[in-house]
């Protein structure tokens, strides 16, 4: 399941970049057909004003201008027209050469670097995870030894528990009065109780070893418990934001 989600991050952040990546690729296309724009715009304002300068510059009316151009007149007004129609022109190809040369080059420089930093950020991702799957697996290796141990501890519990049971059983026949009991008994079931009481001794040495087992292991599992939670939040809380962001 964690390995599931791992992947399906992957791909949100895949879809981010890819997302974004358009995103810069139809912006680009936006100001580079608006530069064409401008730029058509200015000249059809410079061929405006050219034809109509053209038009005046050999009328009396021009000369008259060229005499008294500090002067308010109808002419003077039409000329400062023309005039600012060039400049306008002039300023609507400077925008053309701005968004041509200056923002597309921009956006170009970002989605380059955005398709470097996702594949920086797809490493460092991945390493992320091998990191985060290496410590869950340690987590399952580490759980199924403890389980594996204080199930061995409560069978030889268990097993301790039935030759104790035995041997209560066989101290009560031995507590029988003794002229009831033949010779021959009474040997057998003296033989019995030793072999009780050995099998007890074994039973209760492995019940011991086998329970330091299990608490060692528990111990083991909770302290690789607690790496492995913080391991984890650390992925959730900072790495994957990080990623993202």
């Amino acid at each position: 399941e964690i390995r599931a989600q791992l992947i399906e991050q992957q791909k949100c952040l895949e879809q981010q970049t890819e997302m974004r990546v358009q995103l810069l690729q139809d912006l680009q296309d936006f100001f580079r057909k608006k530069s064409e724009i401008e730029m058509e715009y200015s000249r059809n304002l410079e061929k405006l004003a050219e034809r109509f300068m053209a038009k005046t510059r050999s009328t009396k009316d021009h000369q008259q201008y060229k005499k008294d151009q500090n002067l308010l007149s109808p002419v003077n007004c039409w000329y400062l027209l023309l005039n600012q129609v060039r400049r306008e022109s002039k300023d609507h190809a400077t925008l053309s050469d701005i968004y041509l040369n200056n923002v597309i080059m921009r956006f170009m420089q970002i989605s380059e670097d955005s398709t470097r930093m996702f594949k920086k950020s797809k490493e460092i991702a991945f390493q992320l995870h091998e990191d985060l799957m290496k410590v869950l697996n340690e987590l399952y290796t580490v759980m199924k030894t403890y389980h594996m141990y204080h199930a061995e501890s409560i069978s030889a519990e268990s097993k301790l528990k039935e030759a104790e049971k035995q041997e209560e059983k066989q101290i009560g026949r031995s507590g029988d009065p003794v002229f009831h009991i033949r010779l021959e008994d009474r040997h057998q079931r003296r033989s019995s109780v030793k072999k009780i009481e050995k099998m007890k001794e074994k039973r209760q040495a492995k019940y011991s070893e086998n329970k330091l087992k299990s608490i060692k292991a528990r111990n083991e599992y909770l302290l690789t418990l607690e790496a492995t939670n913080a391991s984890v939040f650390k992925y959730y809380i900072h790495d994957l934001s990080d990623l993202i962001d």
